[in-house]
């Protein structure tokens, strides 16, 4: 989708310079090179202390496994390529396996079901002694058929009638705008499954274990998966629609561990599980939907003393949630939402990062902008995102250019 979004920029950013074609084409981009020459893009960060990924990949008992979750529009194996490039740079993982995996997802009570892909790639440092294993979910395929109504829209019958940059427009909102309705629907429980089955991939293979170009389920039901749970440490990184699969899955898992009695669910509740959400869209993909089955009850299942401590899904979820103010997708998660519209046996806190990923620029007398498009695709590229996700802050290991970029905000309970 990205090549999308950079025309689309483009589009955005025409008549802003066509509209100064008297001053001089050398003049206009001279102009805005100098202004983009000193960054002054803001970066606020309100929450805990956290650590990034980088202190878990030197785990001599087990592995630093991350799964990364699209959101709206269709995807293709491998879209996170670019940023996982930049994440190995900043962990300083320079070698890879020369093969990565996939997987094809299905259900276990269907398996006719094609429930997405899973990519596997492996990481590692010079001497070997840190690991990191990325897991890639595509799960747009559930969603394409369905999106396949509107194909007449993109067809010539209908498409030679609009002027051709509106027509780019129309196409892209083709292709992203059906997915949260969709996901209202009955594709959901697909989509729910297809983050189950990621998971438990991720819980129950090491690098070996893991089976390649295969169409295959996954069962949380066997020691293997409960002992990794035990020694692995796990993340998850989100983007818009994908955050809320993400809460959504981990909901769902809760509320089937809640069954059970066994020792993945005994592994489980001991375990800290970050998501790194980008372009967070949590309050707005709330609206309509109904409450959580467990809410406003976080001290009973999150503080040792609470009356359902055992009854816990995870010790902790934090949530650093990215959002760029000029990203009109994108919202801060606000004070009580959590507690309100959010499961408390998954034991949630709060990071707000306040940052700008596109750039602002003064549109030649007009007022400063930043093009929303890129204000919200640019988290995932951008330098100082890359670094807290990778580094965190508060600790030790902070990168550089989070400590010189971005204000720290501390909160305590």
């Amino acid at each position: 989708m990205r090549p999308v979004f950079k025309l689309l920029s483009a589009i955005i950013a025409f008549p802003l310079l066509t509209s100064c074609s008297s001053l001089g084409k050398g003049v206009a981009e001279a102009f805005l090179e100098k202004q983009q020459s000193v960054d002054s893009r803001i970066c606020e960060i309100w929450g805990k202390p956290f650590n990034g990924l980088d202190p878990f990949l030197a785990n001599p008992s087990g592995k630093m496994k991350v799964l990364m979750v699209h959101g709206v529009g269709d995807h293709l194996a491998g879209y996170s390529t670019q940023f996982l490039e930049k994440l190995a740079k900043e962990l300083d993982l320079p070698v890879m396996a020369s093969q990565y995996k996939n997987i094809s997802l299905t259900s276990r009570t269907d398996t006719s079901k094609n429930l997405g892909n899973l990519r596997i790639n492996r990481l590692l440092s010079k001497d070997r002694s840190k690991e990191l294993l990325f897991y890639e979910l595509t799960w747009s395929v559930i969603t394409a058929k369905q999106k396949e109504v509107l194909a007449y829209d993109n067809s010539g019958e209908y498409s030679f009638r609009r002027a051709e940059m509106n027509d780019l427009m129309k196409k892209f909102s083709n292709d992203t705008g059906p997915d949260p309705i969709i996901y209202l629907g009955e594709s959901r429980e697909d989509i729910l499954v297809s983050f189950a089955q990621a998971f438990c991939w991720m819980a129950k293979s090491d690098w070996d274990g893991l089976p390649n170009d295969v169409s295959q389920s996954c069962s949380f039901n066997d020691d293997t998966a409960a002992n990794n749970i035990r020694h692995d440490q796990y993340a998850f990184i989100s983007h818009s629609l994908g955050s809320r699969i993400t809460i959504d899955g981990l909901q769902r898992i809760a509320s089937i561990v809640d069954q059970r009695d066994d020792d993945f669910r005994q592994a489980l509740k001991n375990k800290e599980i970050p998501i790194y959400m980008m372009s967070n869209q949590l309050p707005m993909l709330q609206m309509g939907r109904k409450m959580p089955d467990v809410s406003n009850q976080k001290a009973a299942y999150c503080r040792a003393e609470g009356e359902k401590y055992q009854q816990r899904m995870v010790s902790k979820t934090p949530i650093i949630a990215f959002s760029d103010p000029n990203d009109l997708l994108s919202y801060a998660i606000p004070n009580g939402f959590v507690d309100k519209y959010l499961d408390s046996r998954l034991c949630i806190d709060v990071t707000n990062i306040n940052i700008n990923v596109a750039t602002i620029f003064d549109a030649f007398g007009l007022g400063r902008m930043a093009n929303p498009i890129d204000a919200h695709v640019g988290y995932d590229v951008d330098d100082r995102v890359v670094a807290l996700v990778a580094k965190g802050i508060g600790g030790k290991n902070t990168a550089k250019i989070v400590n010189e970029r971005c204000r720290w905000t501390e909160t305590i309970d």
